[in-house]
Parts: structure tokens; sequence; C-alpha cells
């Protein structure tokens, strides 16, 4: 028989050796406001073992790890639920690398980089990635878990001893190693820098110089960055911010180049060209084979693009997270959507999530006479937008669609997705609506057109402006929704909303607010759901859970849903029909009506130059690397994007 396997989420079996970790939450323990229902119900208190200790004025409990017998009483009689008991097995105390107080996260192992390849990290928010980036930059020591007596660093190069991370430790303790990092949240560069564009990247050139080529102009070329150049880095888009920050980073001298979460704020190809940029870190230069480079990225399609291999760190976010050995990038991603680590036996999460195209999405959207009721259509539209000296027209076509759809708005940053959105949400009037409205025909048109639909739109931004708790704010917005059993378990539930319920609305992360406007959308009764850039913010667990809840409800409601996203698996997952935009970012574009999957992806991979492949085990698209031989063949054939069960796929590029 098989080997059992294993769950972070339930004790081992009888005989297997535990140990126990308690996390307090500091935000939500609060002993001043309570009556210490902990220490008055732990069973070990009452035997006069100090197990837990909190007193009127402490400013948080403190539990005590090697009395606590697991019983789980506190963390059913905390009334703010800030305790959290979790056993795990006993061999990853020894692999403990750093942990940063009593009762706090601790973080199990770390990514081992490799000279001249890139490294992939994935795995949720708050699992350990940015720690483990800190202690491989050297800018924080791992204290092996004795955060009360911190370890030396002989003593640290010797839990070290006989893996890779010892010459590197070595390497950082001789000051022989420079690593920079590319910040996870690019919108507070502004704050740190000022300056021209081009100024400060020139005074960040050091490339040039010492290797001889000229580094900044690759930098700004690559970057698409030629047109900021004179422009200060306070008035930058997220985009040009991104690309700023990369192409920073890119023409410093450094050993470890780190790049945090590359991707937001950039479509789907200024992703591409980013994951290009960082792979010509290590090829531009003859010091690539000495070079380490690490990014962290939820898009999967890129970080599959540009890894070489890849670590997935799992674990319970805000309490431990592990690191396991290097996969390859197939193998390593894949385990993730999975939530198996075959290599330990070891089932992190309940769920997996597969990418098979749905029967209606194969036929192309056309199975309307069985499954759907009614079928709307939109005129076609243009919109003018002015804004000082610039001009920007959208041209729409005319398009139709159906109860329980979902349209993926497919384009590049600038070509009118989010006003096409609004323009249907009613936000903003087309050019032909004005001109009827100022000859005094506006109503006359509309009586003349379908019937009215009701709308719900989440917008691409989002500004908290709610004084209050999410509790209050959905208890206001959506009280019908949010009490309804179904409506709890379909989304409530798997976008973790009982986690925040009680959170102030103005203190919520960006993740954390794009999951309560995606939650307060979805409770808004409507006909037609506008959902813009759902992705943004989340990790890329939260992207499977995101995708699998707009799918479940729309199909489960019978309703229709416009979807903008760059996440190029999230919108292969969603999508039944796509729109497709072309044309000149920021001047004009043109959205073609919808159509169908296969023929709407094969137009926008074609304008991108890109080919896609079917992974054979769970279909998630991967991309194929520019110029391999599989690229080569799908361009000549005209198969950018892939329907096939993974015949032929070819895995080469990524095998170590």
């Amino acid at each position: 028989m098989p080997p059992k396997k294993k769950s972070t989420k339930e004790a081992d079996a009888p005989g297997d050796t535990l140990t126990r970790i308690a996390i307090i939450n500091a935000e939500r323990c609060k002993p001043k406001k309570c009556g210490q229902e902990c220490k008055k119900s732990c069973p070990v208190v009452k035997l006069g073992k100090l197990c837990i200790e909190v007193g009127p004025k402490s400013k948080i409990a403190y539990l005590s790890e090697p009395l606590c017998i697991g019983c789980g009483i506190c963390v059913k009689k905390c009334p703010f639920e800030a305790i959290n008991i979790i056993n795990l097995p006993k061999d990853l105390e020894k692999n403990t690398t750093h942990r940063y107080g009593p009762n706090s996260f601790k973080l199990h192992r770390l990514p081992m980089p490799r000279p001249g390849q890139v490294l992939g990290l994935v795995g949720t928010n708050g699992i350990g990635k940015s720690t483990a980036l800190k202690v491989l930059a050297g800018k924080m020591k791992p204290n092996l878990g004795r955060y009360d007596s911190p370890p030396d660093w002989e003593e640290i190069l010797v839990h070290f001893r006989g893996s890779d991370l010892q010459n590197f430790f070595t390497k950082i303790l001789e000051d022989n190693i420079k690593a920079t990092i590319k910040p996870q949240y690019v919108d507070h560069i502004p704050r740190a820098v000022k300056g021209l564009v081009g100024d400060i990247l020139k005074q960040k050139d050091e490339r040039s110089e010492k290797e001889g080529w000229d580094c900044f102009q690759w930098a700004i070329e690559s970057g698409e960055l030629t047109h900021v150049l004179d422009r200060d880095v306070g008035v930058l888009s997220g985009g040009e911010l991104q690309r700023f920050a990369i192409a920073a980073v890119a023409v410093q001298a450094s050993d470890v180049y780190m790049f945090d979460e590359p991707s937001s704020y950039l479509d789907v190809r200024q992703r591409l060209t980013a994951a290009h940029v960082i792979r010509q870190v290590l090829e531009h230069s003859e010091l690539g084979d000495r070079r380490y480079v690490l990014v962290v990225e939820h898009d999967l399609a890129v970080l599959d693009y540009l890894s070489d291999y890849v670590c997935v760190l799992y674990g319970s976010p805000g309490a431990y997270g592990v690191v396991t050995m290097p996969f390859s990038v197939r193998v390593g991603i894949n385990a993730f959507l999975a939530g198996f680590i075959p290599t330990e036996n070891l089932r992190f999460r309940d769920d997996s999530l597969s990418f098979k195209i749905s029967e209606r999405a194969e036929a192309g959207g056309e199975l309307y006479k069985n499954d759907v009721m009614r079928d709307y259509s939109y005129p076609s539209m243009t919109k003018t937008q002015t804004k000082g000296t610039a001009k920007f027209i959208l041209h729409v076509e005319e398009g139709r669609f159906t109860d329980s759809e979902i349209i993926v708005l497919l384009g590049e940053n600038g070509t009118g997705k989010t006003t096409f959105v609004r323009m249907l949400a009613g936000l903003l009037k087309s050019d032909e609506q004005v001109a009827l409205e100022k000859a005094g025909k506006l109503d006359e048109a509309a009586m003349a057109g379908p019937p009215d639909l009701n709308v719900s739109y989440k917008p691409q931004k989002i500004s908290p402006k709610f004084e209050g708790t999410v509790r209050q704010l959905l208890h206001k917005r959506i009280r019908e929704s949010y009490i309804h059993p179904q409506f709890v378990s379909d989304v409530m539930r798997p976008l973790n909303m009982d986690g925040i319920i009680d959170n102030g609305v103005q203190n919520l992360s960006g993740g954390e607010l794009q999951r309560l406007a995606i939650c307060l959308a979805l409770g808004t009764p409507a006909d037609v759901y506008l959902i813009d850039e759902p992705s943004a913010y989340l990790d890329s667990e939260q992207r499977i859970n995101c995708a699998k809840v707009i799918k479940r409800f729309i199909m489960h409601s019978k309703k229709t849903a416009f979807v903008v996203e760059h996440d190029f698996i999230m919108a292969t997952y969603l999508a039944d029909r796509v729109v497709v935009y072309h044309g000149n970012p920021g001047v004009e574009a043109t959205a073609n009506a919808p159509q169908s999957l296969l023929s709407g992806m094969n137009t926008f991979l074609k304008s991108l130059q890109v080919t896609f492949r079917r992974d054979p085990v769970n279909f998630r698209p991967r991309i194929n690397k520019r110029g391999s031989q599989k690229d080569a063949e799908q361009k000549r054939n005209g198969n950018y994007f892939f329907y096939d069960d993974g015949e032929g796929d070819n895995d080469s590029d990524d095998d170590l």
C-alpha cells in the first residue's frame, strides 16, 4: 500500500513526534478588554504551571509552547480569536531558520540559490517569502529559532554545513556579495526617491563602466522607459514605476538580484517584457554564470517563463512557513497547484485546481440553446476622451452576450478596457449618447433598445472611504446576501472574509480590500457583473480561490460577467469568450466583438508574438520559451494557444 499522505492541518499518526507552536496575533490580543478567558480555562494553569501568562497591564498574552498540551481550549475561549495552536512534524524543528519572537512567525529552511540560474519562489502572502529574501540578502541575520539567545555566524555556518547555503553565507560574512532588491510595493518608491527618471538610472548605472557595454541604453529600451526619462518619479503611473524599479535594479553591479513581485501593475505584454529583462540580467554579461537571481511572483505563467527552478513555500500564513527543496519549474508549480509536495508526501491544501477548458468554451460559447435563457446585445459605440492635449478614442464593435457566461477583456494597458466597462456600467456615456442627449432624443433611443439591465461594478482602483468595520459595511451594502447561507458558503468563506470581518475598512491591506470589493460586487443583486482586475494585490492561492468563486457564482446564479484580467492563467480559467483589444495604446483602440476562447486567444497572442502550450497534468497554460523549437513550430502552424491535453508537450526547456 502507498504511504498515507500527511496533512499540516492535522496531527500526525500516533507514534510520530510532534512539536507544537503557538501563535498569538498581536493586533487581536487585547488583555485589557477581555476577562483573560485563555488563562482561566487552561488546564495546565489550573495545575499550577505558567502555561499562559497574562496580566491586566500586559500588552499581549504569552503562551509557553513546551508546557502547552495542545488541548485547544484557549483557542475556543479567546473572544478575539487571537490564539492559534499548530502541531508540526518534529523534523522541522531542527530546520528552523528564523523566528521573530515568542508566539510569532517562524521560517523553516531557506531557498538555495544557484549561480547563473533564476530561482522562483511561489507561495501565499505571509508565508515567509520576504523574510527569506532579507536573510539571503544579508539584511537579516538568521537566529535559527533562538530569538532570546541568537547564535553567532560560526554556529550559523555549521548549521548550513554541507549545503550550497554554507558557501553563500560565507561570502556574505566576508562582504564578497552585494545584493540588490526590487521592493514589493513600488508605489512607495516616490517617497524615498526624488528626481528625474533618466538622472536616477544614470546614477544607478554601474554595469556600463565595469562591464564595458551600454547597460543604461539597454535598460531604458527593454523597460520601455524612453518616453518617461524627463519625468519626475513622483508623477509616474503604477506600471511605469514597476518598469523603472526593475531597470534601476538591473543596471546595478550586484552579485545577487532579487525581484519581489515584478509583474504588479503590468499588462500581459509588459509582464513578458519584464520577465525577459530579468533573464537578460544573467545573459548580458560574462559574469552572469556567477550571479544569483531570485524572483517572487504570483502570476504563475510569468514565474514559469522566467524561472530555471522553483521552491514552493507552504504552511500557515502569519504562523509558520516551510521552504521545499528545489523542483524543476513544471513540477514545482504543479505541486503548488495540487497542494501536495511529492518529495515530502505532504498535503498542505485540501483542494487542487485544474484548468481544463469547459465544453462551452471549446464550442466557442455556442451552447446557447440548452444552457441559457436570455440573449442580450450592445450596439457599436465610440468614446472620445480628452485630457489636456492628449486625446484617446475607443471604438467598440457591436456584440452580444448571454446568461451564465463570463467574457474576459484582453488587451494592453491604455487600450480602453476600463473605459468600456465603465460605459457598460453607465458611468460614462458614449459619443452617440451624448449627441442624442444634446438633440433631446435620448429617451426615445433608449426605449427602442434592449431592456435596461441592473449592473454591479467592481472598479480597478479601490479607495476605502467607509468609517467602520468590514461587518458594518457588509451589513449596510449587501445585508441580504451576506447573511444568506448559500452566499456565505460560495463567496464569503472561500474569500476568507471571516478573518477580516471585524477589522476596520480603513486599516485593510491591498489584498484584503480586493477580496472585500469582490464580495461586495457579487453580493449586489444584478444581471451583469463588471469586475475590473480582480487579481490585483492577491497572491497565487487567493487568485485561485477568487477565480473559482467568480466562476461558480456566475454559473449558479445564471448571470453574466465581464472581467478585465492580466493574469493569463486566471483569464483562461474564467473565460467562456473573450473581447480582444487592438490599436495604439493611449491614442486609438478598438474592442472586437466577443469571440470564442480559442480564436480570441490566438488573435491576442499573435499580436504579442507569444505561444502557449498546455500542461498535461492540470492543463494550465505555459508560455513557450522565446525561440524554442515548440515556439517556432506553433508560430509556423498559427497555433498560438492550444486546447489539447498536452500531447506533444515539450518540457525540455525546464528540466534540471
